[in-house]
């Protein structure tokens, strides 16, 4: 054997071990990125619609809310409560584990600890006061299942001032008359926009108050949307499936 071929034997497994060590790199940036800054996550149902729409990608930031058991893979952080962060507003949308299910949700912030939450006749109440409402007009919601309903669309208007739209397929559905909810210290009260499609803190037994330990990030921005839930890897669909307007904007 020459001296040449015996010296290329020697660097194979040198360049093993640096690509080894690379790729264990990226992976704890990749993870710490992911617990500690950013978290992409998708939208598989219609609850938040027309805001957050089913195939909608965005990202959620970790810190601006602080840690909490949740902000890590597998939810293994020997965390009780949360450390740092501030607490979140009304109106923000936040992403969650719902602890009945074990899934993460995205769901509008509409109550905060203290708080009582009443729907009457498909108006939102908070602390007895009715929340303002602008019809903006009509409109067609179609669900994961590709069930579509026309619905009247409104602007709702939160008492800091803070608006977004909301969907309404009619104002006496099942959960537009609702108990009074009395919010609990440490818990906050979610609701999906598409009032009358959503598994939200309406239903106590499939929601309910939800702890702010349970936070995982405030959505923050789009950066990718297909229509009808393609995924994202068939990228022969992209042509006709991918929703340009509505990538790189900022989620209210």
């Amino acid at each position: 054997m020459s001296s040449e071929t015996k010296s290329k034997d020697k660097e194979k497994p040198s360049e093993l071990r640096e690509t080894i060590v690379v790729i264990v790199q990226a992976l704890i940036i990749a993870l710490v990125f992911r617990s500690f800054i950013y978290q992409p996550f998708s939208i598989p149902t219609a609850s938040l619609q027309p805001n957050m729409m089913i195939g909608d990608y965005f990202i959620s930031s970790k810190f601006t809310w602080g840690y909490g058991r949740y902000s890590f893979p597998l939810g293994i952080a020997p965390i009780d409560g949360r450390i740092f962060g501030r607490e979140p507003n009304r109106g923000d949308i936040a992403v969650f584990k719902n602890a009945p299910t074990g899934e993460d949700y995205v769901k509008r912030v509409i109550g905060i600890p203290g708080d009582r939450i009443q729907m009457i006749n498909g108006r939102l109440f908070i602390n007895g006061e009715m929340l303002e409402r602008e019809m903006i007009g009509r409109a067609t919601d179609t669900d994961s299942f590709g069930n579509s309903l026309p619905v009247t669309q409104y602007m709702e208007t939160l008492p800091s001032g803070f608006s977004y739209m909301i969907n309404e397929i009619s104002d006496n559905g099942s959960l537009d008359n609702t108990i009074e909810y009395a919010v609990p210290e440490g818990h906050y009260f979610m609701m999906g926009d598409n009032r009358d499609r959503s598994q939200d803190s309406r239903i106590l037994s499939a929601v309910g108050y939800v702890p702010f330990g349970n936070l995982i990030g405030k959505a923050e921005a789009r950066f990718f949307s297909m229509q009808d839930n393609v995924p994202p890897w068939q990228v022969w669909q992209w042509p006709a499936k991918l929703r340009l307007d509505r990538m790189f904007q900022s989620v209210y």
